[in-house]
């Protein structure tokens, strides 16, 4: 029976930035700028098997718009602005020992990636696939959330990652999550395939 009583008991939420202005002692044109907003909340089902996550699936979708506006503010996007300034996105999630790697799949997978989307120019506008990663790790365990370009998975100049890391998360009994935004691509890319200006939307391949 899902248990709709349970409310997240959120403990912190923490906000990286990253912004990159020299490559290979070449100052960008455009500096390429990432951030990640992070959530360390307690596992429901920490210690225990239980058949039905769906209750991981509502804390998803909470946490789908709430970290994607964080995650927007850090870069100073507003979400009005977010279609035409945000390029790439992902997500990913660390499980504390007590709790099951399903666990962190439950959060990311079923709910999570519609607030998101919506929030960077609609479901019918960001058809790539979110990229995602998930462990079950200790406090300091760090995470490479990867990243891709929104609308088009093939696009590979925006193949990236960003790494997270919070020194006392996620305890035995708690679940981090993050998901992670950029404004750009890498720095210099220069592997040829389909560029961003390219991509026809379609498929959320090319």
């Amino acid at each position: 029976m899902k248990e709709f009583s349970q409310e997240m008991e959120i403990r912190k939420i923490v906000v990286l930035t990253e912004e990159t202005v020299r490559e290979a002692g070449i100052r960008l044109e455009k500096p390429v700028r990432k951030a990640a907003a992070l959530a360390v909340f307690k596992n429901p089902y920490a210690g225990r098997y239980v058949e039905d996550l769906s209750l991981l699936y509502d804390y998803g979708e909470k946490l789908g718009d709430l970290l994607t506006r964080r995650a927007l503010e850090a870069l100073g996007i507003t979400p009005e602005e977010a279609r035409d300034r945000v390029d790439s996105y992902g997500k990913g999630a660390i499980v504390g020992e007590a709790g099951e790697l399903e666990h962190a799949h439950a959060i990311l997978h079923p709910k999570l990636g519609k607030p998101l989307r919506e929030l960077l120019g609609g479901v019918d506008y960001c058809k790539a696939i979110i990229p995602s990663a998930a462990k079950v790790g200790g406090p300091g365990t760090p995470l490479d959330v990867p990243l891709h370009y929104k609308r088009a998975a093939f696009v590979r100049s925006h193949y990236d990652a960003l790494e997270v890391r919070i020194p006392d998360a996620p305890k035995a009994d708690e679940i981090l999550v993050a998901i992670a935004l950029t404004e750009g691509g890498r720095p210099l890319p220069r592997i040829g395939g389909l560029r961003k200006e390219e991509v026809k939307g379609l498929d959320g391949l090319r």
